[in-house]
C-alpha cells in the first residue's frame, strides 16, 4: 500500500529554530568570523560574506513562512533547505584550506610506509574491467541518495524523529567540514597529477605548498570511460569537486552514520542499502579520491562524529533561540545585517 503524507498537517513545533537550523546558523557565523579575520588573504571575501547573508537570509524567510502556515510541508522546506545546502559549505572549505600548506605528500608517504605501495593506484590498475569499474562508481554515485532514502525514510515513516535524524546528519558534516579546513588535504586525484606520476612510480612525494591556492583543475580520474556511472560521477565531480576534503573521508563516515540510522529504523532498509555502502567505501579509494587511511580514518572517525553530534542535538538549547518570534519581530535581525554590510563596505 502506498503511503499516504498529508503534506498540510498542522505540526506543533512552536516558534523556535529546528536544531538543524541552529548547527546551520553556528556553522554560518564561525566560518563568517573566520572571513572577517583572514579579509586579506581570501581570493572572495566580500562574495563569501554575501553569500552567508543570503543563507542566513532564506533561514529567516522559511522560518516566517513556517510560522504563517505551521504544517509538515513548510517544515519540510525548512530542514530539506538546509540539508541542500550542504552541497554549497562543502566546496567553500577550500577556499579556506588553500591558504595553509598542503599536506598531501605526508598521506602519500604515510601509504607508502604502511602498504608499500599506493593502494589509490593500484586498487584500479588491478580491477579496471567494466564491470568492476561501474560497480565501484555507481556506490560513489550513490553517497547522497542514500542519504536521502534515510532522511526520507523518517520523513515518512517515523516523523517525529525526523528532526533529529536531519540535525545528526548536517551537524557530522560540519564537523567534517571544520576538520577539512584546518587540514588541507586534496587526495590522490589531485595530488597525483600535481606532482607527476613518475614520481609517484618513484615513491616520491614532495611537498607542494600551496599550489592548490591557484591550480583546482581535475583530470578525468581512473575506471572505465565507456560506463555511465564512471561518466555521471566524472561529471559530479567536474561541477563541485575542488582539492579538499580528504581527510577523513567523510564519504565513509557520513555513510556509515548513514547505515547506523537506516538500521536504528529498520533493518530491511539497512540490508537494502548495504551494497551500495560497501561499494561507496571501496570506491572512495579506487576512484583515487581518497587515500586508503583516509577510509580508515573516515569509518573510525563516525563513531566519535555520530556521539558529538547526538551530544549536540542533547545541548541544543545552549545555542538555540528559544523564542524566535520577538526576535523577528525586533529590530535586531535588520541591526546585525546592517552591521556585517557596513564591515563589507568598509573592507572594500
Amino acid at each position: 500500500m502506498a503511503l499516504q503524507v498529508n503534506w498540510v498537517e498542522k505540526t506543533e513545533r512552536g516558534s523556535g529554530l529546528f536544531a538543524i537550523e541552529s548547527i546551520s546558523l553556528l556553522y554560518n557565523a564561525i566560518t563568517t568570523i573566520l572571513i572577517l579575520i583572514l579579509y586579506t588573504q581570501l581570493d572572495h571575501p566580500t562574495l563569501m560574506l554575501y553569500e552567508r547573508l543570503g543563507i542566513a537570509s532564506l533561514t529567516i524567510a522559511l522560518i516566517i513562512l513556517y510560522l504563517a502556515v505551521p504544517c509538515r510541508l513548510t517544515a519540510f522546506l525548512r530542514i530539506a533547505t538546509q540539508l541542500g545546502l550542504l552541497a554549497y559549505w562543502y566546496p567553500d572549505t577550500y577556499e579556506f584550506n588553500r591558504l595553509f600548506p598542503n599536506m598531501d605528500h605526508l598521506f602519500a608517504q604515510a601509504e607508502q610506509i604502511l602498504f608499500g605501495c599506493q593502494p589509490a593506484v593500484e586498487f584500479s590498475q588491478h580491477f579496471s574491467s567494466l564491470w568492476i569499474s561501474e560497480a565501484f562508481h555507481m556506490g560513489y554515485f550513490f553517497y547522497y541518495p542514500m542519504i536521502f532514502i534515510v532522511v526520507m525514510y523518517y520523513f515518512l515513516c517515523r516523523f517525529k524523529q525526523f528532526e533529529k535524524v536531519s540535525f545528526l546528519f548536517a551537524a557530522s558534516f560540519f564537523i567534517y567540514y571544520i576538520v577539512y579546513i584546518l587540514i588541507p588535504v586534496a587526495g590522490p586525484q589531485f595530488y597525483f597529477p600535481a606532482i607527476g606520476m613518475d614520481q609517484v612510480l618513484a615513491n616520491h612525494f614532495p611537498a607542494i605548498g600551496d599550489y592548490f591556492y591557484a591550480n583546482n583543475s581535475l583530470l578525468p580520474g581512473p575506471g572505465n570511460e565507456q560506463g555511465f556511472f564512471y561518466q555521471l560521477v566524472e561529471a559530479s565531480q567536474q561541477v563541485g569537486e575542488q582539492p579538499t576534503a580528504a581527510f577523513p573521508s567523510s564519504h565513509v563516515g557520513v555513510s556509515t552514520i548513514a547505515m547506523y540510522l537506516a538500521w536504528q529504523g529498520s533493518k530491511k532498509l539497512t540490508f537494502l542499502l548495504l551494497p551500495f555502502y560497501l561499494l561507496l567505501c571501496g570506491a572512495t579509494v579506487y576512484i583515487q579520491a581518497h587515500y586508503l587511511i583516509d577510509a580508515f580514518a573516515g569509518f573510525g572517525s563516525a563513531i566519535f562524529v555520530l556521539w558529538l553530534s547526538s551530544y549536540l542535538y542533547q545541548k541544543r538549547a545552549a545555542f538555540s533561540i528559544v523564542n524566535l518570534m520577538p526576535v523577528v519581530q525586533s529590530n535586531h535581525i535588520r541591526k546585525v545585517f546592517s552591521y556585517l554590510l557596513i564591515i563589507i563596505s568598509v573592507k572594500k
